[in-house]
């Protein structure tokens, strides 16, 4: 057994089904097999969970996949290196439309119902038809710049002929999506669960289609931690990274998703009814009120993939894929070196070294 160089230790994390492994880690006592003493800290933003990780107050972090890439390369921030040695999830996320909106594709389209995952022309027609009425911009939130979401959003407009210059486009905190749509502050937003399955439950949203309908099975939150952090304390990452390990390992059963969705509904973590966050962790998403759900075996992946393959190795290749998407949609300055950035970002050769420890636990 390794000995942790830090033992006290401070982890933040965003409510949303994908915190999973963070809630089991503690709740199962993982993290105190490894000599870990955790507080789970919850974020209600993005940015201020980066930020917090960038000051040294938390000493590691949930994050979205993008994100040490932009901190690394200072997008949005002072530039400071982050690393992560674990991919946490993948998929996840889902795009919601209001009511008022899907009313408005069937009717400009002339159809009685969909069919999901929803086609992105049907959402074309009705851009079209606004800018002839000389009505307002559809207005569509993703959850931070440097996000999945942001890019599945883009990618899945794309699919239908719509630009990011055909609609509006705002950053909401994931737990303030429901209450912006009910407002009509947004007509759609993309979001990972169970803020989806709350639009649904409330009969305020319709979930058209899911990040596995657009990407399959792409790395979607991953554990965070400054380089200087993993340099000086690696014992103490490979303890963290263990004990997450461990955890996503449990979450690959089905019946005890239901027992994590029972965790979840505890008031330090998400706080919500379990009709609301266990849906997504048994692969059945919730597309309409009075609707059948739609099956997606796949919508939440914690360690392995429907395929057997593993979600939590942090390949380089993913990072690549990653970049290309941040570069494509023109937020990397053309001043900005990204050359080999990516390999001291995502490590590899620090999750390869997990494996061996859990073999010793027998």
């Amino acid at each position: 057994m390794i000995k942790p160089e830090k033992t006290k230790l401070t982890l933040g994390f965003s409510p949303l089904t994908d915190c999973a492994p963070f809630v089991v880690a503690k709740n199962l006592g993982y993290f105190e097999n490894w000599g870990l003493d955790v507080t789970l800290q919850k974020q209600n933003s993005w940015a201020t969970l980066r930020d917090k990780l960038h000051a040294g107050i938390l000493d590691a972090a949930q994050m979205l996949a993008p994100m040490p890439i932009a901190s690394t390369l200072g997008l949005g921030v002072s530039p400071i290196h982050v690393v992560t040695p674990m991919v946490l999830s993948q998929n996840g996320n889902g795009i919601t439309l209001s009511e008022a909106l899907i009313e408005e594709v069937l009717a400009v389209n002339k159809i009685f119902q969909l069919a999901f995952p929803l086609d992105a022309k049907l959402l074309k027609n009705v851009i079209d038809y606004r800018v002839q009425e000389n009505k307002d911009k559809l207005s569509f939130a993703t959850v931070f710049p440097y996000s999945c979401h942001h890019y599945q959003l883009k990618d899945w407009l794309l699919s239908g002929g719509i630009s990011f210059d055909d609609v509006n486009i705002s950053v909401v905190p994931p737990i303030n999506m429901v209450d912006s749509m009910l407002n009509g502050d947004i007509d759609g937003f993309c979001v990972g669960g169970p803020w989806n399955a709350k639009a649904v439950r409330g009969n305020c949203g319709v979930t058209v289609v899911t990040s596995s309908d657009i990407w399959q099975d792409s790395p979607e939150k991953v554990l965070g931690f400054l380089s200087s952090f993993v340099e000086s304390k690696p014992n103490t990452v490979l303890a963290i990274c263990a004990a997450l390990k461990q955890a996503c390992n449990w979450l690959d059963s089905v019946p005890n998703r239901f027992e994590t969705a029972v965790m979840m509904s505890q008031e330090g973590f998400l706080g919500e009814p379990l009709e609301i966050i266990t849906p997504s962790l048994l692969g059945s998403c919730l597309t309409q009120a009075k609707l059948s759900p739609r099956s997606v075996p796949s919508y939440n992946q914690f360690s392995t993939t429907v395929d057997g393959n593993d979600v939590n190795n942090p390949d380089v290749e993913y990072g690549q894929w990653l970049l290309q998407k941040m570069k494509s949609s023109g937020q990397i300055p053309d001043n900005i070196n990204t050359k080999g950035c990516i390999e001291g970002i995502y490590r590899s050769d620090i999750y390869r070294q997990i494996a061996p420890l859990l073999n010793a636990l027998g």
